[in-house]
């Protein structure tokens, strides 16, 4: 073997040993790497923040991070769902209901009705002694110191007088115009009613329209110059026209606006004659409308029902795919309202824990850092407030607003501050004892020597370190601010309509009928305000547990 070759050969070995020993070495770079450490690993720790290690202990815990989750899922729903939404918070819909409503009512007459050829000539004390005199069968009566004469003057059918001038009539039987611009003088009914009670030789309920048009007349008068025939059927006319007619039934049409014609009137009568329940009337346009008869055995009384389609608010209508939570009592979209809901209770939430916070910062640093008499003075305007029997004043200061009738929006404001205002104390005393303890470390005689000011003191150096309880309180506060909220909502004290939150949706339920039959009004709501506070509650607990270091998780 050459010199050369000796040489090359331990140049070799030596390149094969470094690989050996680096592949080695990456090897063990691998083991390192995939081996799990715990959270308290000394090597761990060393290469974690403070805020990562509760970052990832809060990670770990899986119930705080279930409420995470909740929360960020009802945030989408109320914000992105309703920005989604098809329809508005305040929309209204619309449907067309089927009603029954009274028509006309019918009335067989059994007792007497009068007219009066003049306003006042025959006053109901006059009526009430002609009933005495006409059953007693006497001819002559006094009322009001005037002295009638009542003749018969056909069947059920008297002239009342005083002297030799007619005054009233009295009379079973009714007379009718024909059409709506049609007026009768009291001569002219007077006139129909005395050759219709005399008419005899025919029964004029039994003779139908079109054989009065072929019958002769039963009779024949004249009233101010015109001539006037009675048919059979008890239809008057002149020169071939229809006037009037003559019958027992009285119809009365409810709405003044409308005229109920002869034919509507004969075929109505027929139906309650056979005993019907109801007929179809076909009009002079060929439009037919069914009618239900309804008897009134106390006032003998025909009640004519017509079924009318009628616009109203689509109220309590059931889950549908137009409206996934069906409606509510004012014919809102119920998951739209609900999205909204979401909002308002979220946005009152955390505004409310915010001037809480900040208020409770402010008064609890200023008390705990500088102590003595200001301490002592703070203190006791929190003992004060602690007194405040926050609920009643909030229901008075509600009922206020209800009788200044303040606007919803400016209403949700004040609910906000007042709210604020109310629950800064609980927090300004964990405050002042956290600070209380920390303003005795070294830090905070550094602080003095270096001569930094007291405001930066207090809010750079004392009040971070006050933080990670804050978070905790906050979050869990959010819970009951959302819930009280709720409650006054539903009490009527709180968001006012046409905004939503999850407690006046609930209020809706304010009778057992809605309760028992509308599920889909109230169970979602509630769904919703128990998860949110819940999550809440859970993130609240997630929270201590990973700022604690003592934690083994």
């Amino acid at each position: 073997m050459s010199d050369k070759e000796k040489r090359i050969e331990p140049l070799e070995e030596d390149t094969l040993l470094q690989e050996e020993l680096l592949e080695e070495q990456q090897a063990e770079e691998t083991r390192e790497s995939e081996e799990e450490y715990s959270l308290n690993d000394d090597r761990r720790v060393k290469t974690l923040s403070p805020t990562t290690l509760v970052v990832k202990r809060f990670l770990r815990n899986r119930v705080a991070d279930t409420g995470l989750i909740i929360i960020a899922i009802m945030f989408l729903f109320s914000f992105v769902g309703g920005a989604l939404t098809p329809y508005a918070e305040d929309q209204l819909f619309y449907r067309y209901d089927e009603t029954n409503d009274q028509y006309a009512a019918v009335t067989e007459n059994k007792s007497f009705r009068y007219e009066a050829a003049e306003a006042g000539s025959f006053p109901s004390l006059a009526q009430a002694k002609f009933v005495l005199a006409q059953k007693n069968g006497d001819e002559t009566f006094e009322a009001a110191d005037t002295t009638y004469t009542l003749k018969e003057e056909g069947d059920s059918f008297y002239g009342i007088y005083v002297g030799d001038q007619l005054v009233a009539y009295a009379a079973l039987d009714v007379v009718s115009a024909s059409t709506a611009d049609t007026e009768l003088s009291f001569a002219l009914k007077y006139a129909i009613l005395k050759a219709y009670t005399n008419q005899t030789a025919v029964d004029a309920e039994n003779v139908s329209a079109e054989d009065a048009e072929t019958t002769t007349a039963v009779a024949t008068f004249e009233v101010d110059g015109a001539e006037y025939q009675l048919l059979p059927d008890g239809t008057v006319t002149t020169g071939g026209d229809e006037v009037a007619y003559a019958g027992r039934y009285i119809v009365n049409v409810l709405a003044s606006d409308r005229f109920l014609t002869r034919q509507f009137k004969d075929e109505l009568i027929a139906a309650i004659q056979s005993g019907a329940d109801e007929f179809t009337f076909t009009n002079e346009n060929d439009e037919k409308a069914t009618y239900s008869l309804d008897y009134d055995a106390g006032t003998e009384t025909w009640s004519v029902l017509e079924s009318v389609k009628t616009h109203v608010f689509d109220t309590y209508a059931s889950p549908s795919s137009k409206h996934w939570l069906g409606t509510d009592k004012n014919g809102m979209d119920m998951l739209t309202r609900l999205m909204y809901g979401g909002r308002v209770s979220l946005y009152i939430g955390f505004i409310v824990v915010f001037i809480e916070t900040a208020l409770g910062i402010l008064f609890g640093g200023i008390s705990g850092y500088f102590g003595g008499w200001v301490d002592n003075l703070i203190m006791r305007i929190v003992d004060i407030f602690y007194c405040i029997p926050s609920m009643p004043l909030i229901i008075i200061l509600g009922a206020a607003m209800d009788a200044m009738r303040v606007d919803p929006q400016i209403r949700m404001i004040y609910l906000m501050l007042i709210l604020g205002f109310l629950g800064w104390p609980g927090i300004a005393r964990m405050v002042r004892g956290q600070i209380l303890s920390l303003r005795e470390q070294e830090f905070m005689t550094a602080t003095e020597a270096l001569g930094i000011r007291v405001s930066r003191r207090i809010f750079k150096h004392l009040i971070p370190n006050v933080i990670p309880q804050l978070i905790v309180i906050m979050t869990m506060g959010l819970g009951d601010t959302i819930l009280t909220e709720a409650t006054l909502s539903f009490l009527g004290l709180g968001v006012k309509f046409p905004f939503a939150s999850w407690g006046n949706i609930i209020n809706d339920v304010n009778n057992t009928y809605v309760l028992t039959n509308y599920w889909f009004i109230w169970i979602p709501a509630g769904v919703c305000l128990l998860l949110t506070v819940l999550a809440f509650n859970l993130v609240g607990d997630g929270l201590r547990d990973a700022f604690d270091p003592k934690m083994k998780r």
